[in-house]
């Protein structure tokens, strides 16, 4: 049974189930959660190419992007990734076991660490970027330039009210 399918026979049986019951917002999480699901897998098997996963894969994105020469600091790393500063030690001793980034004393505070891309790990990410940013623009094809932007606006949209309700 495909997605679609599969979706369509939920929104059918709930309203067969309960037809008094208004049961759009649940239909509406399930439809993001399937989607979710199916391009996260999607996006997360061209890590593999570059012999990474997502998350080390996203970690080097990280460093790539927003570490000045001298590196971020772990806990700045953990909160750009949004996950714990555990998952982000573990990624960093595999990275740093391939020689892709290192991890030094922060001069500045000797209780934390500063993570920056070696000159192997940023030409890794040099490399696999553009298939990694490819497939993604392959993946959107379906939506015009226009609809990709009213999605994230809605999507920030909800990310913001959850926010306020204090759901961070």
């Amino acid at each position: 049974m495909t997605i679609l399918k599969a979706l369509d026979r939920i929104r059918h049986d709930w309203q067969a189930a309960e037809p008094e019951l208004d049961s759009a917002p649940m239909l509406t999480f399930i439809t993001f959660s399937r989607a979710h699901a199916l391009l996260g897998d999607a996006v997360r098997a061209t890590a593999a190419q570059a012999d990474l996963t997502s998350a080390t894969r996203d970690l080097l994105l990280t460093l790539y992007r927003s570490a000045p020469p001298e590196g971020l600091p772990a806990s700045e790393v953990a909160a750009l990734l949004a996950v714990s500063p555990a998952t982000v030690t573990g990624n960093t001793d595999r990275l740093e076991a391939r020689g892709l980034l290192t991890r030094r004393l922060d001069p500045q505070d000797r209780r934390s660490w500063r993570l920056a891309l070696t000159d192997q790990g940023r030409a890794l990410v040099q490399a696999h970027l553009p298939v990694h940013l490819a497939f993604e623009a392959q993946l959107l094809a379906a939506l015009s330039s226009e609809e990709i932007q009213q999605f994230e606006g809605l999507l920030r949209k909800l990310i913001a009210h959850a926010e306020a309700q204090g759901l961070d």
